[in-house]
Parts: structure tokens; sequence; C-alpha cells
């Protein structure tokens, strides 16, 4: 079947060409009219100098063209948009064999009077009229049936605006992992960040990812993470404890015990500390240390002292808490 005896729709390619000469007439008549309405705003009401008055009259501009729509039956946007593209487009520069009104309307956009006339003149390559596409793309507007990349992000986003519209669509694009692949690690982030506000989701999410052990190992590898952890274990523990010690009724008993164990915990990791230094300090004699590796000692002997003083804190007061300093210390900080 040769090209001339194809259907386009339910019509042929004659047929269908006939139907196109006969409506781009329609359209031409269409946009010789919407100019006719926009000269006679303009012949109305004058476009003014922001701030200026052109000639006396008892309307203001907005009286005028309201009372000029409501006449004729229009909205008084139409007549305003009209008015105002009549004005972009002097009788001698309208192109209605190249343009519809809808396009003359899009390009009035172009601020500068020489190329906005030129740009008219010249459609996009291949093409020997101009469509409300082209024409859009030309001066940043949005499309109707976006192309590249950008309109079509600019197209999601248009129709994305409403929160429920957002979401949902978010929702969908993240189950798929090729899309999901394509998004920067640092943005990934700040997508994990803001949908772990929640903290009933960051506790899940959390959970759940500790559960890999190449995920846990890293994480661990991070001094306040670790940090963090190793308080959070310490007050679940002494929570546990507490609830064990109020509701239990041989929590008395075990208490004693408890006590006896802490005792000897806290004596045997003196003396095992004890024990260690001792061992280790001769070994320093006639060895002289580098300065990096002094600083290092200093800084843990620091620690030592810090964690010696809070021992005997906890042993002659009972008051375990740790002070900001000690903390970061003891976190590496």
């Amino acid at each position: 079947m040769s090209e001339e005896d194809e259907n386009i729709g339910a019509v042929s390619q004659s047929r269908y060409e006939q139907i196109v000469a006969e409506l781009r007439e329609v359209v031409e008549q269409q946009t010789r009219g919407q100019f006719t309405i926009g000269d006679r705003a303009l012949e109305v009401e004058p476009m003014r100098q922001r701030g200026g008055v052109a000639g006396e009259s008892e309307y203001t501009v907005e009286q005028s063209l309201t009372r000029l729509a409501e006449d004729i039956g229009l909205t008084v946007s139409t007549v305003k948009t009209t008015r105002w593209v009549a004005s972009r487009w002097p009788k001698e520069r309208r192109r209605p064999r190249l343009a519809s009104y809808t396009v003359h309307r899009a390009l009035a956009n172009i601020e500068d009077e020489e190329s906005r006339f030129a740009t008219i003149l010249t459609p996009p390559e291949g093409k020997a009229r101009w469509t409300t596409d082209d024409a859009n793309r030309q001066v940043g507007q949005q499309v109707e049936t976006p192309i590249t990349p950008q309109e079509k992000v600019t197209a999601i986003h248009s129709l994305a605006r409403d929160a429920e519209v957002a979401a949902a669509v978010t929702t969908d694009f993240l189950k798929r992992p090729q899309v999901a692949a394509k998004v920067s690690s640092e943005d990934k982030v700040r997508v994990v960040e803001e949908f772990t506000r929640d903290e009933h989701v960051a506790t899940t999410a959390a959970t759940s990812l500790l559960r890999r052990p190449d995920v846990a190992f890293k994480a661990m590898s991070d001094d306040t993470a670790r940090f963090q952890v190793n308080s959070a274990q310490a007050e679940r523990s002494r929570q546990a404890h507490d609830y064990f010690d109020r509701t239990n009724p041989v929590a008395p008993a075990v208490r004693n015990i408890d006590r006896t164990v802490e005792f000897l915990d806290l004596v045997t990791a003196c003396h095992a500390f004890v024990a260690a230094a001792g061992r280790t300090v001769p070994g320093l004699r006639d060895r002289q240390l580098s300065e990096d590796e002094r600083t290092i000692v200093h800084q843990n002997v620091a620690k030592v002292k810090a964690t010696l003083d809070w021992i005997e804190t906890a042993v002659d007061t009972g008051k375990v808490d740790m002070d900001d300093e000690l903390a970061a210390m003891l976190r590496g900080e």
C-alpha cells in the first residue's frame, strides 16, 4: 500500500489533506478574529507606560476593559490578553499563515522587538509552520508534549504540585531499581535523612540496616556511632535492670549478688590495668619514643586519668554519670 492509500484515522490521506487545508483557513480566521478583539481593546484603552496617563477618561483601564468584556460576552482576562498580544504584534508583523494566534501569544514573550519579529519568520528546522509546543519551547515555557529530559522533568513537577500526588509518584519511582541506581549517593543520603525524620521510621530503618553485617561493620568504624550504640546498650541494660528491680520478687537477693559481681569486676579491672602497666612500662628503659608516639601515649594517659577520676566519684558517691568532656574524650573526640 502506497502512502497515498494509507488512512489517517478514519479518512484517506487525500481527504486528510483537504481537512488540514480547510482547518488552516479556520485557524487563520480565528487568529485574525483574536487580533481584531485585541486591536479594538487597544483602541478603547491604548497601552500606557507604567505610571502614565493616556488622555482624559471617566473610566479606569480596568473598568473600561471590564465593560467591553461584558458587552461582547468574554472574560476580562481574555480581553486583557488579546489587547497585550495585539500591542506586541503590529498588523504588518503578524503572520497568520505561519503561526496561529496561540503561537503569536507565546512568542509575544520575547522582549526584544527585532528578535521577536525575526523569530516568527523562521519556524523550527524542517517545519513550514510553528506549533504551539515549538513556540513555548522557544520562550522557555512548559510544553504539552515534552521531548527533552528537562521538559519531561518540568512536566512531572507541574503534575506533582499536589503533595499527595508528589508522594505517590516519589514512592513509585523509588521502587524502580533502574531509577534509584541513577541517583547520586549524596542525594540518596538526603532522601533517607528526610524520610527518617519520623522516629518510628528511623528506628525501623536503622534496625533493618544494622542487621546487614557489612553495614554494621562500616557504621561501627565511626567513633560517634560506636559510642552512641554503646551508650544505648548501657541505657537499655540500665532500664531493664530498673524494671527487674521494681517488679521481680527476687530482686533484693539478686541485687546483693550484682553488687558483689560489680565490685569484683571493678577490682579485677584495676588489678589488670596495674599488672599490664607493670609489665609494659619497664620495657621502655633506655628507649626514646618519637614525638607522635609520645603524643598518643599522653592522650591515652589522659583518658585513663579521667576514667580513674570517674571511678573514684562513682565509688564515693554512687553517681555514675560522666560529664561531657569525659564522654567526648572516651569517644576519641
